[in-house]
C-alpha cells in the first residue's frame, strides 16, 4: 500500500526521463558542459546532475572529458566536462529523415519514378545483407527467425521472434523500433524490399502483417512452419512480390 502522497513509480520514471532528457539537451545546446554549469543552467543540486549523468554515460549518450584550455594553463587539474556522444548526438532530431526523404523523392523525379525507388530499397538491403545471411546460415533451421531477429536487434530494430498464435502454425518476426520509419511512410518501397529479403534469406513465404510506417506498433512478419530451404536460396520471384505487396497492411 502506498504511502499518502507518494508519487505512482511510472510518474517517478517519466520525471527522471525528462529531467535526464533536460541534461543531455542543455549539452546539444551549449556543448561540453562542467557539473556545476548543468546544475545551474537547469536549476538542479550538482549531486542531482552527477546522478543523470551517471546514468547518461551508462547509456552511451554523453562521455566525460577533460576540459580544454586555451591560453596559459592554471594550476591543479582541468575541470571535468561532459559532452554528447555520437549516439546521444543522433537522439535528437538532427533532419535525417527529412534529408533522406527528399533525396528518395528527388531520385524519383529524375531518375525513373517508384522502379529507381524499388531499386534503391533492394540494393540498400543487399549492402546490409551480409551480417544478416551470416547469422541464419550459422544455425539449424528451426533457430534462423532467432537468429535474424537478434542480427537485426544489433542494427536497431528491437527485434524478437516467437511462436505464431494459434491456429497458425509459424513464427512471428517483430520489429519493436524502425530506424526509417518516417521515410518508409512516405516509400513503402523500403519495407517491400525488406520483405522480399527475408524470404529468400529464410528460404520461405513470409507475409508481412504491420508495419511501424503504416500506424502499427510493431513491425510483423509471420513465418510459416515449413520444411526449410538452404537460406541462400532465392525465393521465387512471384512468391517474394506477393509477400512484399501485404507490407504494411494487416490482411483482410
Amino acid at each position: 500500500m502506498k504511502n499518502v502522497g507518494e508519487a505512482p513509480q511510472e510518474d517517478l520514471a517519466t520525471g527522471e526521463r525528462s529531467t535526464r532528457n533536460r541534461v543531455a539537451r542543455s549539452i546539444l545546446d551549449h556543448g561540453p558542459s562542467t557539473v556545476a554549469e548543468l546544475a545551474g543552467r537547469l536549476g538542479l543540486t550538482q549531486a542531482a546532475v552527477r546522478r543523470h549523468l551517471d546514468a547518461l554515460v551508462a547509456d552511451d549518450v554523453v562521455e566525460a572529458r577533460e576540459q580544454r584550455v586555451y591560453g596559459a594553463r592554471t594550476r591543479g587539474r582541468p575541470a571535468k566536462v561532459f559532452a554528447l556522444t555520437d549516439c546521444g548526438r543522433d537522439a535528437f532530431d538532427q533532419s535525417y529523415d527529412k534529408l533522406a526523404a527528399d533525396a528518395l523523392r528527388w531520385i524519383a523525379e529524375q531518375q525513373g519514378g517508384e522502379q529507381a525507388i524499388a531499386a534503391f530499397a533492394r540494393a540498400r538491403i543487399a549492402a546490409q545483407s551480409g551480417a544478416y545471411r551470416a547469422a541464419v546460415e550459422s544455425v539449424p533451421a528451426e533457430k534462423r527467425a532467432e537468429a535474424l531477429a537478434k542480427a537485426l536487434t544489433k542494427d536497431g530494430y528491437a527485434a524478437t521472434a516467437r511462436s505464431a498464435p494459434h491456429p497458425q502454425q509459424g513464427e512471428q518476426l517483430c520489429q519493436h523500433h524502425c530506424p526509417v520509419a518516417h521515410v518508409a511512410e512516405q516509400f513503402p518501397q523500403l519495407c517491400e524490399a525488406e520483405t522480399e529479403f527475408f524470404a529468400e534469406l529464410l528460404g520461405t513465404h513470409v507475409q508481412r502483417l504491420a508495419t511501424i510506417a503504416h500506424g502499427d506498433g510493431v513491425c510483423t512478419t509471420f513465418i510459416p512452419k515449413t520444411s526449410h530451404a538452404p537460406p541462400t536460396a532465392r525465393a521465387p520471384k512471384n512468391t517474394a512480390h506477393a509477400s512484399a505487396s501485404t507490407a504494411g497492411r494487416n490482411p483482410a
